[in-house]
């Protein structure tokens, strides 16, 4: 009997966390248009970096994010690459008919 009830709560935390994934992943790909388009991109200077940092790492340009009220300015900055060859694709506003969307950057 002991050893049934084990199952059973093993057997619900996994679906308790399992459900609880797909609403987190859900949540994330959720689009919050806004009415405004952003201001234009920052012009920024890159800092240089020695050279054999320039093999792992790579510059991710700022943008600007939404916050409820306004669009912040996000500073670029470096980072990791994370493989070899990886390449990064900048976050970007896209005009839809609801409204502005960001599409935020990614490694592709």
């Amino acid at each position: 009997m002991n050893n049934n009830i084990s199952r059973r709560f093993l057997f619900t935390s996994v679906a308790v966390m399992a459900g609880a994934g797909a609403l987190a992943s859900s949540a994330q790909a959720q689009e919050i248009f806004i009415e405004r388009a952003p201001p234009p991109p920052r012009v920024e200077v890159v800092p240089v970096i020695p050279a054999e940092r320039m093999e792992r790492e790579h510059w991710q340009p700022g943008f600007w994010r939404w916050n409820g009220h306004e669009h912040v300015w996000v500073e670029g900055r470096y980072v990791e690459r994370p493989r070899r060859g990886a390449v990064w694709v900048p976050a970007r506003w896209e005009q839809r008919p609801r409204g502005w969307v960001l599409v935020e950057g990614h490694w592709s």
